[in-house]
C-alpha cells in the first residue's frame, strides 16, 4: 500500500509541474497574421523544484513535443460582431432603401429599392467570390491576391486579428462584417442617378466599380498584417512595406470616410453627369413622395449605423464605446446644426432637413469616431450639418449636377470634411486618441495636426481620383455596350413599371 501512494504521490508531482503548459494562454504563443489561421508552438514550463526534475523530465519532453493549442476566438467579441454585422445589414435592407425609396416619386419608389436590394444581394456574392481575397491578402500596395478565391482554406476555425495582440474572431465574421461595407457602399450610388438608368446598366456598372474602386481602396486603407506582427523596428518596417499603400502613409480611417462615403459619393458624381439630367427636371415638380418612409429610413440607418461604427472596432471594448457614443453626439448635433441653419436661410426647418442633417453627421464621424473624443465628435456634427446643407444647395448649383438624392452633397462632403477632420481631433491635445505603437504597446501616438491633416488629405485625394476615373470608364462601357438610360417615354411612365411591371401602390 505504501509503495502504491508513493506511485501515485509522484504520479501527480509530475503532473503538476507539466500543468503551466496546458494553461498558457494561448494567444501569447501564436503567429501574427491578419485576417488568416494561426498556429505555433510555445516552449515547455520548466520545473521549478531541482528535487523532482528527473520525474518532471518525462513530461516535459512530451509537451514540448506537443504544439500548444491554437488561438481561441473570444466569444463575446464574436458575439458583438455578429450583431455589428446584422445591423449593417439592418441600415442597408431596409434602412438605405427606404430613405432613398421616400424621396423619390411614386412612380420609382420600387426602382429604387429593388437596385439596392439586388446591388446588396449581387456584392455580397461577389465579396465571397473574389472581393474578400483581393482585399484583405497580402501581394502590394493596392490589391491583394487570389489565394481566398471562393473563401479557398477558410474554415470555421480559421481567425481573424483584431486591434489588439493575442485578440481574434473567427475569419468568417470578419468576413461577413466586411462584406456589408462592400455592399452598402456599391449601393449609395444609385441615389445619384435614380429615376433614369436601366436595371441592367446599374447592376454591370456594379461590379465594374466594385472590382476596381472599392476592392483598391478598401485595401489601400485597411489591410495590414496585424498587431501580432509587430514586435520591432524591424518587424514594424516589413508590416509597413506588406500593408496597403494610404495604411502605410499613416491614415486614419476608422470606419469608412474614404472607403465608403468618398469613394461612392464621386462614382455617384460621375453617374450624375454621364446620362445626363432627368426628363423635366427644373421645370416640373420632383419633391419626396413621402418623407414618412424617408425619416423611416433615417433612423434606420441612425440605428445601423452603431454596427457600422462600433463594429469597426472588432472588439467590444472602451474603443467600440468611445465610437458608439460619438456616432450618437456627431448624429444629434448635426441634425441640430442642420435644422438651425435651414431657419435662418428659410424661415422654417424641414422634416427632409433634419433627416439629411443626420446622415450628413453619421457620414462626417464615420472616419473619425475611433480617435476622436466626445468633444471632438460634437464639434464635428456640428459643422457637417451646416457644410452639408451647403453642399446640397449652393454646391450643387455651382456643379450643375443632376444628383437625384444628393450623394455627393452629403456623402462626398460630409466624408471629406470627416476624414480632414479626424486629422485635427484625433489629436491627444484635442481629446483624441492618436494612434498606436505596437512596438512599445502604448497609444497616443500623433504626427502633429498639421502633418496628420496632411496625410488625410492624401487619402481623399487618391479616394477621388481612383473612384472618380474608374466610375467614368464603368459608365462609359455599359453606355456603350447596352445603353445607360431609360427611354423618355419609359422614363415618364415611370421605372417601376416600365423597368420591373409593377407598382408600389395600388389604389
Amino acid at each position: 500500500m505504501k509503495k502504491l501512494i508513493s506511485i501515485i504521490a509522484l504520479g501527480l508531482a509530475a503532473w503538476g509541474f507539466s500543468a503551466p503548459v496546458l494553461a498558457q494562454d494561448p494567444a501569447a504563443s501564436a503567429a501574427s497574421a491578419a485576417s488568416a489561421p494561426m498556429a505555433a508552438s510555445a516552449p515547455a514550463a520548466e520545473a521549478s523544484a531541482p528535487a523532482m526534475a528527473a520525474t518532471a523530465a518525462p513530461a516535459e519532453a512530451a509537451a514540448s513535443a506537443a504544439p500548444a493549442p491554437a488561438p481561441v476566438p473570444n466569444k463575446g467579441d464574436t458575439a458583438f460582431m455578429t450583431i455589428a454585422t446584422a445591423l449593417v445589414i439592418l441600415m442597408t435592407i431596409p434602412g438605405l432603401a427606404l430613405f432613398y425609396g421616400g424621396l423619390v416619386r411614386s412612380k420609382n419608389m420600387l426602382s429604387v429599392l429593388m437596385q439596392v436590394f439586388v446591388i446588396f444581394s449581387l456584392i455580397s456574392v461577389l465579396w465571397v467570390v473574389y472581393g474578400y481575397s483581393l482585399a484583405f491578402t497580402a501581394s502590394n500596395p493596392y490589391f491583394g491576391t487570389l489565394d481566398k478565391l471562393f473563401l479557398k482554406g477558410v474554415t470555421p476555425d480559421s481567425i481573424a486579428a483584431t486591434f489588439s495582440k493575442g485578440v481574434y474572431i473567427p475569419e468568417f465574421t470578419f468576413i461577413a462584417f466586411q462584406g456589408t461595407f462592400a455592399a452598402i457602399t456599391t449601393a449609395l450610388i444609385v441615389g445619384a442617378f435614380a429615376e433614369r438608368i436601366k436595371f441592367s446598366a446599374v447592376l454591370v456598372f456594379a461590379v465594374i466599380w466594385f472590382t476596381f474602386s472599392y476592392i483598391p481602396i478598401a485595401h489601400m486603407v485597411w489591410y495590414w498584417d496585424g498587431p501580432d506582427a509587430i514586435t520591432d523596428a524591424k518587424s514594424l518596417e516589413a508590416v509597413t512595406a506588406n500593408a496597403g499603400a494610404l495604411w502605410a502613409k499613416g491614415a486614419l480611417d476608422f470606419a469608412g470616410g474614404t472607403v465608403v462615403h468618398i469613394n461612392a459619393a464621386v462614382a455617384g458624381l460621375v453617374g450624375a453627369y454621364m446620362p445626363g439630367k432627368r426628363v423635366g427636371y427644373g421645370t416640373e415638380s420632383m419633391a419626396p413622395h413621402s418623407l414618412t418612409l424617408t425619416m423611416v429610413g433615417a433612423s434606420l440607418l441612425w440605428v445601423g449605423w452603431f454596427g457600422f461604427n462600433a463594429g469597426s472596432n472588432l472588439e467590444a471594448n472602451g474603443i467600440a464605446s468611445l465610437a458608439f457614443i460619438n456616432t450618437v453626439v456627431a448624429t444629434a448635433a448635426a441634425t441640430l446644426s442642420w435644422c438651425a441653419a435651414e431657419s435662418l436661410l428659410k424661415g422654417k426647418a424641414s422634416m427632409l432637413g433634419a433627416a439629411s442633417g443626420a446622415v450628413a453627421g453619421l457620414v462626417a464621424v464615420t472616419p473619425a469616431c475611433g480617435f476622436v473624443g466626445v468633444g471632438g465628435a460634437l464639434v464635428i456634427g456640428l459643422i457637417s450639418g451646416v457644410v452639408c446643407l451647403w453642399g446640397v444647395t449652393g454646391l450643387k448649383k455651382l456643379l450643375g449636377a443632376d444628383d437625384s438624392l444628393d450623394v455627393f452633397g452629403v456623402h462626398g462632403v460630409g466624408g471629406i470634411l470627416g476624414a480632414l477632420l479626424t486629422g485635427v481631433f484625433a489629436s491627444p491635445s484635442l481629446g483624441g486618441l492618436g494612434a498606436c505603437d505596437y512596438i512599445a504597446n502604448k497609444c497616443g501616438v500623433f504626427p502633429g495636426i498639421g502633418a496628420q491633416v496632411w496625410i488625410q488629405a492624401q487619402g481623399v485625394i487618391y479616394t477621388v481620383i481612383l473612384s472618380g476615373v474608374v466610375a467614368f470608364i464603368a459608365y462609359k462601357i455599359v453606355d456603350l455596350t447596352i445603353g445607360l438610360r431609360v427611354t423618355e417615354e419609359e422614363e415618364r411612365e415611370g421605372l417601376d413599371i416600365s423597368s420591373h411591371g409593377e407598382t408600389a401602390y395600388n389604389k
